[in-house]
């Protein structure tokens, strides 16, 4: 084992300034490309501080992304709670405390936004209190410092203390093991095919190496980190955004690699059978059970009286996986009576005149998030009155 760089998770409520902190950081400009102001693309970047390396990953704070944001949680060492000074904990606060507690690393609070009106630091540290996290200087042991993001006040502290705690709890990884890590984010990208941003946890990755996660696989055509600067390998903790995947594999999957290109088609074609078994319905009992027979005859009626009710079927589409499943989990939440949700398909990528023929035969409307469109869609669409 050799030492590695912490991984770093920046957790906290919306608009209390996490992609401004990471700006300020990274000395780049991330919020002015998001929808709304919310983060929806999972990034990892990794910077340098004294000649040692931080890892840190972007979670989306926003309500929907919470399945990212607990994959988020549960790959970091170091979760880093951004709480407003003017606001103090608000409910996503706690859920992002729930995670990172339950993530078992260490927790750093940043009480950010010290400059504002209002801004009220003892509030902050009452409400750590009272959650049983107090900080350093109110006799507890959760580090805490007060910085201002926009104005980039303190924030050398900050990356000390990560660094502080980092070697406190002394991480290791072996870089010499089979590479192995986790998948942060996956899309579609035109003209480069299925890209996927990757943590290398274990071992170290190189240009040419065969990965399989779930059911796809990859031969490593090129790795690029944060910056888009071609990378040749890959130590633990380092993300890269790896080209030359079969399919854009699923977040929050582990990926591992293998000998070569038969072995990985193997595995990813057994992952595709298993998921397909599951998918395999339960048989209609035999007639023979005379009880079991009325149950399916029930079973029946009720599945003929279901597809009558009013279903409302979508198709959906987004620019990358995250954003997908938040999508088709906020509509999934919307309950109504009189009529039931049911998504057709939900891709990455842009919206094909495959979608539209699909709409079209099974009566459903398409959603794109982020998404653009196949030329000749908008006909297409128009004419078969999708």
């Amino acid at each position: 084992l050799e030492p590695r760089s912490p991984i770093v998770c920046i957790l906290g409520h919306v608009d209390h300034g996490k992609p401004t902190l990471l700006d300020t950081i990274r000395k780049a400009d991330v919020v002015s490309g998001e929808a709304g102001g919310i983060t929806q693309h999972v990034g990892a970047y990794q910077i340098e501080r004294k000649g040692k390396k931080i890892t840190f990953l972007d979670t989306p704070g926003h309500a929907a992304f919470s399945k990212i944001r607990e994959r988020g949680a549960n790959l970091t060492d170091i979760s880093v709670l951004v709480v407003a000074a003017d606001d103090g904990f608000m409910p996503q606060t706690d859920e992002a405390l729930k995670f990172a507690q339950r993530a078992q690393g260490s927790i750093v609070v940043a009480i950010n936004k010290t400059d504002v009106k209002g801004a009220d630091l003892d509030k902050v540290k009452t409400h750590m209190q009272e959650r049983g996290i107090p900080s350093e200087d109110w006799g507890g042991e959760t580090v805490t410092v007060a910085i201002s993001a926009l104005k980039g006040e303190n924030i050398e502290d900050l990356l000390d203390m990560i660094l502080l705690q980092s070697e406190v709890m002394e991480l290791k990884a072996n870089p010499n093991a089979i590479a192995e890590g986790v998948v942060v984010e996956a899309r579609q990208e035109i003209g480069r095919g299925a890209t996927a941003t990757v943590i290398v946890q274990k071992g170290t990755l190189k240009t040419g190496d065969i990965v399989v996660c779930g059911s796809v696989y990859c031969k490593v055509k090129a790795m690029l980190n944060d910056r888009g600067e071609k990378v040749k390998t890959a130590p633990p903790s380092t993300p890269v955004n790896i080209l030359g995947w079969s399919d854009a594999p699923q977040s929050g999957d582990i990926f591992r690699k293998v000998k070569n290109d038969r072995e990985a088609r193997n595995f990813a074609n057994d992952a595709l059978r298993d998921a397909k078994s599951k998918l395999v319905s339960v048989p209609v009992a035999a007639v023979g059970d005379e009880e079991e027979a009325i149950s399916g005859i029930d079973a029946l009626f009720a599945a003929i009286a279901k597809t009558k009710a009013n279903a409302y079927r979508v198709i959906l589409r987004a620019d990358v996986r995250g954003s997908v499943e938040a999508l088709k989990s906020s509509l999934e939440e919307i309950k109504s009576d009189k009529i039931s949700l049911e998504v057709v398909q939900s891709e990455v990528g842009q919206i094909t005149k495959n979608d539209i023929g699909m709409a079209s035969m099974s009566g459903a409307d398409v959603i794109g998030f982020n998404a653009k469109m196949e030329n000749g869609v908008i006909g297409e669409a128009k004419h078969h009155e999708v």
